[in-house]
């Protein structure tokens, strides 16, 4: 069963982040383990965001169309689907840390085969390889986070994974930025070339680290998960009570797979139906900002609103890469504090103003220094506004939410809905502007954006401080 009984740490990861309030966790072990794990999804980000600008270089060098370069980027999306729903299942068959290992493995092997890629082909092949390697590590490291962590370290581990995928993002801008002077047909092939070394040292460092002690269980091994468990506790008596915990997880009767996406997509109740509702919108509202679409393509928008160099455009898109992972800073600091409504309004209305914004400045037409400025000052509001509350709170929603035998196929089903979502929109930027011209897009995203307001404001409860447990009574209450 993939992960049935592990939604309930997974949900527990992404629960409210209790940062702002705690004293730092006492077990630096623990913290050092999960660090190690959260690290793959540095190279997940650097592997994803590298395309924005490695694209102006491959376009030039293997003479791809339009249509191939967005297909090249924008399928990623679309292949990890397979990998995201087969990772609960290899993730129990091989464990926590096993299936990391071999996330960094696909990650290595990815970049090789990109910076070797000699066409078309053979580069859709090598995204294709990466996208195993990304779609492993975005479920089994919040897992194995979870797994692992003492509750006192437990908000800070979830933040951890959304800086570090922010960080690997900041990375690539950086080096498609410090890379662009060499010659075309090197430039990009050795910005993923980079990515090649950091892999096998981290799958090293993963094999140090110890199993989850809830797999450990699973599997029958007793007295090895008690051990993990007293060295990644705070106390010998929590380490004991974690141990309890556990054993009556592993050993209570549990459904099988079937019985759960059963409930979830055929027969749902009423509760299970309305958080349904806020699962997929929530999901599918987030990438309907055409977000990601402006990450991966800002280069080409910088080109139409009138930056004529590759390293003034590669270096506003730097500024983008240092603005989102800023403010999703600040989402990790006050997500408690404020409650995930007023986030998620005020970042839904901020992408809607800002949207809108640029898609008038692209109107102008002609190009002065002085609309290409606003052009650059309208992407990074969007992009703050947007990391402020949608880009990382849907996925803490939706854990917290869903009931704890759904939550690690209700994450799955979220995230296969995100990923969808994403690959549709960044797949069809290109064309969908050739039609309805570029500032065209940036209107229908600031409707989704305006779409996502209203969505909030009239369906969605609020679910800072409540218990796990008191989520059922909040769903069940009809409104």
């Amino acid at each position: 069963s993939a992960m049935a009984h592990d939604g309930a740490s997974h949900g527990a990861t992404t629960a409210p982040l209790l940062a702002s309030t705690e004293k730092p966790p006492r077990n630096m072990y623990a913290f050092g383990c999960a660090t190690l794990a959260s690290m793959t999804t540095i190279l997940m980000g650097y592997n994803l965001a590298l395309m924005s600008g490695a694209q102006l270089f491959i376009r030039e060098d293997l003479g791809l169309t339009d249509e191939q370069v967005e297909v090249l980027a924008g399928s990623m999306n679309v292949y990890m689907l397979v990998s995201i729903l087969a990772a609960g299942w290899a993730a129990d068959l091989l464990g926590r840390r096993g299936t990391l290992v071999l996330a960094n493995g696909f990650l290595m092997a990815g970049a090789l085969a990109m910076s070797l890629g000699g066409s078309y082909a053979a580069l859709m092949a090598a995204r294709f390889i990466t996208s195993i390697g990304v779609g492993f590590s975005l479920v089994v490291a919040p897992v194995y986070n979870a797994e692992i962590s003492p509750a006192s370290a437990r908000g800070v581990l979830s933040s951890l994974l959304d800086i570090f995928v922010n960080v690997g993002i900041l990375l690539s801008y950086v080096s498609n930025y410090a890379l662009a002077g060499l010659p075309v047909h090197l430039s990009w092939r050795v910005m993923y070339a980079i990515g090649v070394l950091p892999p096998v040292l981290l799958a090293a460092g993963v094999l140090a680290m110890p199993e989850s002690p809830r797999w450990l269980a699973m599997r029958g091994r007793e007295a090895d998960a008690r051990a993990v468990l007293v060295r990644t506790s705070d106390t010998a008596a929590e380490a004991e009570l974690r141990f309890e915990e556990i054993k009556r997880v592993v050993e209570a009767p549990r459904e099988a797979d079937s019985g759960v996406w059963r409930e979830l997509i055929f027969r749902p109740s009423a509760m299970v139906r309305r958080i349904l509702v806020f699962v997929v919108g929530l999901n599918f509202l987030q990438q309907a900002f055409g977000v990601d679409a402006i990450l991966l393509y800002s280069p080409l928008m910088f080109k139409k609103a009138g930056m004529s160099s590759n390293s003034a455009i590669l270096g506003a898109t730097v500024a983008i890469g240092v603005v989102k992972t800023c403010f999703i800073l600040v989402v990790s600091l006050f997500s408690d504090r404020f409650g995930r409504r007023p986030l998620l309004l005020a970042s839904a209305g901020g992408v809607a103003a800002s949207l809108t914004g640029l898609a008038l400045t692209l109107c102008i037409g002609e190009t002065s220094p002085a609309s290409t400025a606003a052009c650059v000052a309208f992407t990074l509001a969007t992009v703050a506004a947007f990391s402020v509350g949608w880009g990382s709170l849907p996925s803490t929603y939706t854990a917290e939410i869903t009931p704890l035998r759904l939550r690690a196929q209700g994450s799955s089903l979220g995230m296969a809905v995100n990923r969808l979502t994403c690959g549709v929109v960044s797949m069809s930027f290109i064309s969908l502007a050739g039609w309805i011209t570029m500032p065209g897009c940036f209107f229908l995203y600031a409707a989704m954006a305006a779409t996502a307001y209203v969505f909030v404001f009239l369906r969605l409860p609020e679910t800072k401080g409540r218990t796990l447990e008191e989520m059922d009574v909040l769903f069940s209450k009809n409104q």
